[in-house]
């Protein structure tokens, strides 16, 4: 055993000669040419061949006849670049390596990692073949690569079934859109997400469904799949002004309470408006939604009127279409009106998934698209995985007005 040993510690000198002067040479350590990774090589095939000795032991002790019989050469990959492996064989093809089993093509290596994070970051699939190539000297197919990030596929399908909590104070729907290629067409998909704040304050990612367009039709199918799996109650739904989802909420969740984004309401509100008198039209809705109560924000919008009617009639009558959804987070404590008035904390969600993606034009599939958004919200779970601000205050608040109604699904 120690001669074995001594035998794989020994660097032909002509070996040694090189590996010192690629270092000083200040060339990558590692990669197909680099002689570190010819004697990572050396050092695979040789406890190779140390495996195939103790087997043999093993089985002579056993008063097993068999005996070596040659050897097979394949190429595995690794973060040394390709290496040349040659895998002993014995007579009676009951040989198992542990090192290089006999149908991996892979030395441990933790290039399945680099290549997942690598792709969660909104590298394209040649983005990750050709960083590899830089990086670590590997050349590895796209299909290859396409086959390591499928693997994340049944995870995706598991956390889109698991198992939710019984009741959210808060939930933030909306969507963004990216564009799918398929046979030279560029077709449309919506990125419906999900997310929740528990009775706890927890911030989660509850969902992410990928449609064909947005719609209130679809809107509901996601609410009652979020019913499926264990939601009984939402106390506040936080939601663009998409038609007809106040109607598709009430259908699922007719206690939830609908609070409209009042951001999305003041841009709209904006669109129009002659570029001189953007900031006093801003600065009038402001006070409308900025008041301390409905009664006085009611008064903030008649006052709007009376000063711009004349010129823009069509802002007011917006406002009051919408108002008993956007005044919603009135009957809330200053805490929780900051948290509900605006979908704002989904948005930023996606301005993540934007920040990565901004280069990238389209997915070769919903299922390239739903892999990617996947694994660049969960490399960056830190950034959205937070307890909100302020949560006590706002558990209390909670409990006051909805006490009766919030302890039914709180544990005993």
């Amino acid at each position: 055993m120690t001669q074995k040993k001594d035998k794989l510690s020994q660097i032909p000198p002509e070996l040694y000669e090189r590996m010192k002067a690629h270092l000083y040479s200040k060339s990558p350590i590692l990669g197909e040419e680099s002689p570190f990774s010819e004697l990572l090589q050396q050092m695979v095939n040789q406890m190779l061949d140390g495996e195939m000795d103790a087997f043999l032991d093993e089985q002579r002790e056993e008063g097993e006849v068999n005996k070596r019989n040659g050897k097979t050469t394949k190429r595995v990959i690794s973060e040394s670049g390709p290496l040349y492996v040659n895998t002993p064989r014995d007579r009676n093809g009951e040989f198992e390596p542990e090192l290089i089993g006999k149908r991996q093509r892979e030395l441990s290596s933790g290039l399945d990692e680099q290549i997942m994070a690598l792709y969660a970051q909104g590298n394209s699939i040649e983005d990750v073949r050709r960083l590899l190539m830089k990086i670590y000297g590997v050349e590895i197919s796209a299909g290859r690569i396409s086959q390591i990030t499928d693997k994340i596929l049944p995870v995706i399908e598991q956390w889109q079934r698991r198992p939710l909590e019984p009741f959210y104070p808060i939930v933030y729907l909306d969507a963004i859109h990216f564009k799918i290629r398929h046979d030279g067409r560029y077709d449309n998909r919506a990125f419906y997400t999900v997310y929740g704040v528990d009775f706890h304050g927890r911030r989660d990612l509850l969902g992410m469904y990928i449609q064909s367009s947005e719609g209130a039709s679809r809107w509901g199918i996601i609410l009652e799949d979020l019913r499926s799996r264990g939601v009984s109650d939402i106390l506040v739904f936080c939601t663009d002004d998409l038609t007809g989802f106040s109607s598709v909420i009430a259908e699922v969740y007719p206690s939830g309470i609908v609070q409209k984004c009042m951001v999305h309401q003041v841009r709209n509100s904006l669109r129009f408006v002659d570029d001189k008198d953007l900031k006093k039209v801003a600065s009038d809705l402001r006070k409308i939604y900025t008041s301390a109560t409905r009664e006085s924000a009611e008064l903030a919008l008649e006052s709007f009127g009376v000063t711009w009617n004349g010129k823009y009639p069509g802002i007011q009558k917006k406002w009051r279409a919408n108002w008993d959804e956007l005044m919603a987070f009135m009957d809330f404590s200053a805490p929780m009106r900051r948290m509900i008035y605006t979908t704002n904390p989904v948005e930023a969600l996606h301005r993540i998934i934007r920040k990565l993606i901004k280069s990238k034009a389209a997915w070769v599939s919903d299922t390239a698209l739903i892999k990617q958004m996947y694994l660049c919200l969960m490399h960056n779970e830190k950034s959205w995985r937070k307890t909100a601000y302020n949560w006590k205050s706002i558990q209390r608040d909670l409990m006051e007005k909805y006490g009766e109604r919030i302890q039914q699904w709180l544990p005993v």
